[in-house]
């Protein structure tokens, strides 16, 4: 079954670009382009792509506010933003949105395709190095609801941990090397984190542990 795509740049030459390379892999289906935010939307509830590229500046209604809408309706599409630079403050904006990931738009063809197969999997894209340092330098202190902290009460120890590892950006397998468990086990653990917290993805999840002080950074 092939992973459906919705690519979304106000440029037409990005979205070419992208659509040529996408459209080599028989494994994805480019479903349709939008240069805003609005039609990035409107295509999304019509087109049901698994995976939307989302360019963050762009005219009527930008990739952040369109992130924002597309969860806020409940649309199950995963959204990677695309950015020309890696320490974007909308970036962060974006994640915090609900977008599972980013990307630089000099992207090379196979990261681009291996990024799109991540997120579709349920999974985020955390590249550790370029989202610890986006995460530190843009993350704030912000209130946490009676609602969060109490479901961070509710995490068992070894959530707890996992959670704090996920945050430092380890990938289920260097988590399961660390703690002397199964990779089965770890994602059981992060499942029930993200139910726990209510929150759609591992960025959400690493997010939260930057807010609340679990990293011991904020």
């Amino acid at each position: 079954m092939s992973t459906r795509v919705l690519i979304c740049d106000d440029q037409a030459l990005v979205r070419g670009g992208f659509r040529a390379i996408l459209e080599t892999r028989p494994d994805l289906e480019v479903v349709g382009e939008a240069e805003n935010g609005v039609e990035a939307v409107a295509l999304a509830e019509r087109r049901s792509p698994d995976v939307i590229l989302m360019d963050i500046r762009m005219p009527i209604v930008d990739g952040v506010e369109a992130t924002r809408q597309l969860v806020a309706k409940g649309s199950p599409a995963r959204v990677l933003i695309l950015t020309t630079f890696d320490l974007d403050e909308y970036v962060h904006a974006a994640i915090r949105a609900g977008a599972s990931g980013f990307l630089l738009k000099d992207v090379k063809p196979a990261d681009l395709v291996h990024a799109i197969k991540v997120v579709a999997a349920g999974d985020a894209l955390l590249a550790p190095t370029v989202t610890r340092r986006l995460l530190e330098r843009f993350a704030t202190a912000l209130p946490v609801g009676d609602q969060t902290s109490q479901a961070l009460a509710e995490l068992t120890t070894r959530e707890t941990e996992v959670l704090r590892l996920l945050a430092g950006g380890l990938s289920n397998a260097e988590i399961a090397a660390k703690l002397v468990l199964s990779e089965a086990t770890v994602k059981t653990h992060i499942s029930s984190i993200l139910r726990k917290l209510r929150l759609r993805d591992r960025v959400q999840a690493v997010i939260l542990a930057y807010e609340t002080g679990l990293t011991g950074r904020r």
